[in-house]
C-alpha cells in the first residue's frame, strides 16, 4: 500500500471506504465533509492505494494544540494487512513535523474492535468526556 494525500477522483472510493468501515451516519454528508477538509490542511487527507485501489483513508489535521485523525478506515477485504497501522504512523510522522505534541481522536464507545486497535498502537482512553454541538446541518 502507497500511501499519498488525497485526489478529487478518490472522492467516490473513499465514501464506498467509510460506508463498508460503517463510519457514515445520516448526520455527516461525507461528500460535505471531504469538500470541507479540502480547504482546510488538505495534504493532511490520506488515502493508503493499493494497485490503484483505494483501501485505506483518514482525516489527519493539527489546530495548533491537538492533531486529530478522523475517518480512519481501511477497507474490510485488506484489514489485518497493518494498513491501518501504517495510516497512523504516517498521520503521527506528518503531526511531528508540524510540532503537534498530542494526537487524539474520538471512538465510538461501542466499537470495541477499534479501542483494541488504538491500545495495540500505544493509545490510552483520556479522562475527558467528549461533547459537541452542530453549527450546520447536513
Amino acid at each position: 500500500m502507497k500511501i499519498r494525500p488525497f485526489a478529487l477522483e478518490d472522492t467516490d472510493a473513499v465514501i464506498e471506504l467509510w460506508t463498508a468501515a460503517g463510519l457514515v451516519r445520516p448526520w455527516n454528508d461525507p461528500r460535505k465533509d471531504i469538500e470541507r477538509k479540502l480547504t482546510v490542511q488538505p495534504e493532511l487527507f490520506l488515502v493508503g492505494d493499493a494497485d490503484g485501489v483505494v483501501v485505506a483513508a483518514a482525516m489527519v489535521g493539527y489546530d495548533g494544540h491537538r492533531g486529530w485523525v478522523n475517518y480512519l478506515a481501511v477497507s474490510p477485504e485488506s484489514r489485518g494487512l497493518e494498513y491501518g497501522r501504517r495510516l497512523m504512523e504516517e498521520a503521527e510522522r506528518l503531526l511531528t513535523e508540524l510540532g503537534c505534541p498530542k494526537l487524539s481522536l474520538q471512538i465510538r464507545s461501542d466499537n470495541t474492535e477499534v479501542r483494541a486497535f488504538y491500545e495495540h498502537l500505544g493509545y490510552t482512553q483520556d479522562a475527558a468526556v467528549s461533547y459537541g454541538k452542530r453549527l450546520i446541518a447536513d
